[in-house]
């Protein structure tokens, strides 16, 4: 392996510029050799801004044809991840890319089945397990001092933070969904990877689209993707559930891109028969009882940290031997769990899984 893994950048939107670009630039183990958009405009922009030296593409499968390139780090909309990761593995590139794994059960499988194949590295990006006050949190739970979890609840909630109202966030066929599976991934992953990564087998959910039409968005995410003027706008924008699990543990679930709330919050809350924490916007507690007394405890923990530059170098420890804190059969779950929600939600009914 060359003194740097060579990396081939796929798509140069808002995810890419708020967060992987930034993350590459502090970290010296990788350098981006190639961008591609299929707006050629903003890769070119991408390349003057911070890689100036890297190969422009605007066909992904281009890029692909670069012997030379490691890994490719992918940052499109959520229709492509499953597509693009399936060719790069296929091409003998190992592969990062952004969350949602894909947007169906089936191209999850497929992105799984072509690592195998090509015995090359997936990984996909759960930022949040990589804050301090997380990674304090696992440890915690895994050392036993919560007990048993058993029940609890998360989500992320936003007053007004519809992005790319018209563009391909609003577009099922291009997201997969609304913020359960643009919010919900987060979250729902944080809670199950605290729990233990306990096995789900049912998930029961309604979803709700009430705010279409309104025009004020204040969440600073609203601004991620392209609004499309009279584009479309056919996915929920809350989402509200519950997952059982294979051990009897029960996580009630909320997500919401616009709701008549206070202020937006995401968190994730568990009960244990030993203990139970508070996990909100990177900040966590812990309660327990201690000689006799119920206590209330404060993780110290840096929130501000970039947690995607400490997941990017993890998957470069990954690629060096290291065992991976996320594997892709955890994903796979992750997209069950989506899907079986919005088949609740179509037909009132408990789904198995």
């Amino acid at each position: 392996m060359a003194e740097k893994y060579r990396v081939g950048l796929i798509g140069c939107g808002g995810i890419a510029k708020g967060a992987h670009i930034p993350s590459y630039k502090l970290e010296s183990r990788a350098e981006i050799v190639a961008v591609c958009d299929i707006k050629k405009e903003r890769a070119e922009f991408v390349r003057k801004a911070f890689f100036r030296n890297a190969a422009v593409y605007e066909d992904y499968k281009e890029l692909l044809k670069d012997e030379s390139i490691d890994y490719v780090d992918i940052c499109t909309p959520n229709y492509m991840h499953s597509i693009i990761a399936v060719d790069a593995l296929n091409a003998g590139k190992h592969v990062l890319c952004e969350k949602p794994d894909a947007i169906n059960v089936e191209e999850a499988l497929k992105m799984k089945e072509a690592a195998e194949r090509n015995g090359k590295k997936l990984m996909v990006i759960r930022n949040n397990r990589y804050m301090d006050t997380s990674k304090k949190v696992k440890e915690m739970a895994d050392s036993g001092f919560f007990g048993e979890f058993y029940a609890g609840r998360c989500g992320w909630i936003r007053r007004r933070g519809i992005p790319g109202k018209g563009g391909w966030f609003t577009t099922k066929a291009q997201s997969g969904g609304g913020p359960l599976i643009d919010l919900g991934v987060h979250m729902i992953d944080l809670a199950i990877w605290f729990m233990g990564n306990p096995k789900p087998v049912a998930v029961t959910g309604n979803t709700f689209s009430k705010f279409a039409d309104a025009e004020e968005m204040d969440s600073p995410e609203s601004k991620f993707g392209d609004k499309v003027e009279g584009g479309t706008f056919d996915v929920e924008d809350l989402a509200i559930g519950a997952i059982r699990f294979e051990n009897g543990a029960v996580l009630q679930i909320e997500f919401s891109w616009a709701s008549n709330i206070k202020k937006e919050t995401r968190f994730v809350e568990l009960r244990g028969d030993k203990g139970g924490l508070s996990w909100n916007g990177g900040k966590a507690e812990v309660y327990y009882e201690k000689d006799g007394k119920q206590k209330n405890e404060k993780i110290k923990g840096n929130p501000a940290k970039l947690p995607h530059r400490v997941n990017i170098g993890h998957f470069i420890d990954v690629l060096g031997g290291a065992k991976p804190v996320f594997v892709p059969e955890q994903g796979i779950d992750m997209i069950k769990i989506l899907c079986a929600m919005y088949e609740s939600a179509e037909t009132g009914k408990e789904v198995l899984l």
